[in-house]
This record gives structure tokens, sequence and C-alpha cells, in this order.
């Protein structure tokens, strides 16, 4: 965000100003003025009725914000997002943009209120004078509609990449510990390398609900010293980690932007991931790395197939090498500086 606040002269935010739980991990350079909005969700029976209460309150800040702004940016999905989504058709004049940090794969199956966010932006009678901003290049998108993209790594950071295809293969996963990213699914993988005796080990960055059924599992599976379980660690370790490592997993159920999978790629992590979001266009089909399908991990099952092509790969080397460099050749065009330029031409064609 602070890179948007930098080719401004003020900024404002709408948005709730507490919640249940920690939210915001730091404070902003920018001074923020706030159109604050009251905490609210649709969970349960209670929440909701207690958020039509709201709504008049919600509806009448957010209309404040509107007017205040010369230029609006929407961050969607989300609920503070739906809401502006359908104020925003009051502002037809407006310059507008939105960054949809979710899956705007079309067939992609997504919660309804997702998908009555997509329809709005989408359409071009409800939604004028706005750039939406997707992850991945879709087919037979309206003109709101742009591929666009995040980054981590500046130009500074780019090195040159000819990594040591050999045994033992390290394999990282980086990311939340949480049932929709799958991180057991990447513990059995390499359980499954092992037993046929693949030199293979797994490190594993990040904390979440399922780290004790994680630890569960590779203690009775006598894993202890082929998959290891760092907890969360700061971006220089990580990204030392994806320095000596081969290859990036990240068999996710549901992705907008997988930025631990660009990171990987950055540094020559070799990606194996679902086919998700905008997944298989990173990865060139699999020009670039491995896919895992979709149903694979809904089931939270591998197949054989997906097994095998691990395998294959493991036992050639010059391929590995060849994934490893397209990957990092692909991800280091998307960097910090790329990212401002974008940017800046989407705030000077306001």
């Amino acid at each position: 965000m602070e890179l948007w606040f930098d080719h401004v002269e003020q900024v404002a935010i709408a948005s709730p100003t507490t919640y249940p739980e920690k939210i915001l991990l730091s404070d902003f350079n920018t001074p923020i003025k706030l159109f604050k909005l009251p905490f609210f969700s649709f969970k349960n029976i209670w929440e909701i009725c207690k958020s039509f209460l709201l709504l008049p309150i919600i509806f009448s800040q957010i209309f404040r914000s509107f007017i205040w702004a010369d230029h609006v940016h929407i961050r969607c999905p989300g609920n503070v997002g739906l809401l502006a989504c359908i104020v925003q058709i009051f502002f037809p004049g407006k310059p507008k943009s939105v960054k949809y940090a979710g899956n705007w794969d079309p067939k992609s199956k997504q919660p309804w209120s997702y998908n009555l966010q997509k329809w709005i932006l989408g359409n071009s009678f409800l939604t004028r004078n706005i750039k939406v901003l997707v992850y991945g290049n879709w087919s037979n998108q309206g003109e709101n509609i742009i591929p666009f993209f995040t980054a981590s790594y500046s130009d500074s950071e780019k090195i040159e990449i000819n990594k040591d295809f050999s045994p033992p293969y390290r394999f990282i996963f980086a990311g939340t510990l949480s049932q929709g990213k799958r991180p057991l699914m990447a513990v059995k993988i390499i359980h499954e390398l092992l037993k046929d005796n693949f030199p293979v080990k797994l490190d594993i960055y990040g904390g979440g609900q399922e780290f004790e059924k994680m630890d569960t599992y590779i203690t009775e599976n006598n894993l202890t010293n082929s998959v290891i379980l760092h907890g969360n660690r700061d971006s220089q370790i990580l990204k030392e980690a994806y320095m000596n490592s081969h290859f990036s997993i990240l068999p996710s159920i549901s992705e907008g932007w997988p930025k631990a999978l660009a990171e990987g790629m950055f540094f020559g992590c070799i990606p194996l991931a679902s086919e998700v979001s905008c997944v298989s266009w990173m990865l060139g089909g699999e020009s670039r790395g491995l896919l895992i399908s979709k149903e694979e991990v809904i089931e939270s099952e591998f197949t054989k197939e997906t097994l095998k092509k691990i395998k294959d790969l493991l036992k050639d080397p010059v391929e590995m090498r060849e994934k490893s460099l397209a990957a990092t050749e692909w991800s280091q065009e998307y960097t910090l500086e790329k990212l401002e330029d974008g940017i800046k031409i989407l705030l000077s064609n306001s």
C-alpha cells in the first residue's frame, strides 16, 4: 500500500478500525485520514442481523470517502469490498481502480459474494471509469479487466542462479499452515518419495492451525530428520532458504497470486504447485515447474501420475536445471520497481 501512497498527495482509508484479532502488524509511514467503519461480518445469524442494522452507517461512511477522493482504490474480495463495489456504481465519473487479490478464474467455484463482486466489476454498464487489476491473463474478459501482478523483491536483489542439482534435493513450503494451503499434503509427497529411496528433505516455514497435526504425522512416521518445522521466520531467513532449496511446493486449494511461489522462483526454486488461479500461467504450463491438478488438492490426495512426474524430474538433473533457470527468468521480471511503474501509469491515467 505504501507504493500507492508514494504517488498521491493525501490518503484516506475507509475500513473497520477494530477487529476481534490483530490485523495490522505495523503502522503506515504516510499520514492517513480515516473513515471509520464498525466491524461487521456474516458468519452467523447474530452477526448477519447486527450487520444489517449497521449498514446505513457503513454505506454513509463509504459514500463520504468516495466524495472526498479524487481517485478511489478498492480491495476485493471482502465484506467492505463488496459494499464499495455497490457504492461505486453511483460514481461513474470518478476514476477508480480495484486490486482483486483473489482467484479471478471464471471457471472456479467460489462463494456467492465473491462471484457477485466479480460480476459487478466486470459489468461495463454498472462499473465505469475503472481498472480492475487481476492476477493472470484470462480470455474473454471485458475492458475493465487488466492483468497485473505483485512483487516482493527489487532489481538490486536479482542474482545469477546456477543451482547444483545433486542430492539431497531440498524442498521448501512457505506459508500459513492452514487446511486450505494443504501443508500436510506436501509432507505426504515427501514421505512417498522417501519410501522409494529418493534423497529429499522438506523445510516448512510458517505457523497455523495445522502445525500440531503435521508435527504428529512427522513424529509418528519417523520423518524428523527429513521434514523440519521451522515456524515463522523473518524475510531474510526465508530468502536464504529459497536460495538453498531446489523446489518450492504449494499444493494449495485456492490462491490469488501465490506470493511464496513467485518468491521461490525468483531464486531458482522449481515450483510444484496446484493448478488453481493463475498458477498454470505462472508455470508456463509445466515449462517452469510441475502442476498438481485441482481434483487432487480438493481431495487432498495426490495421484500416482503426479508422483511419477516428480520422480522422473528428480532423475533428470539437466531438466531440473532448465526449469530452475526458466522459473528464475520469469519471476525476476516482476520486481518492486516494475510494480511501482505500473502503479504510476495507473494513477497518471486517472
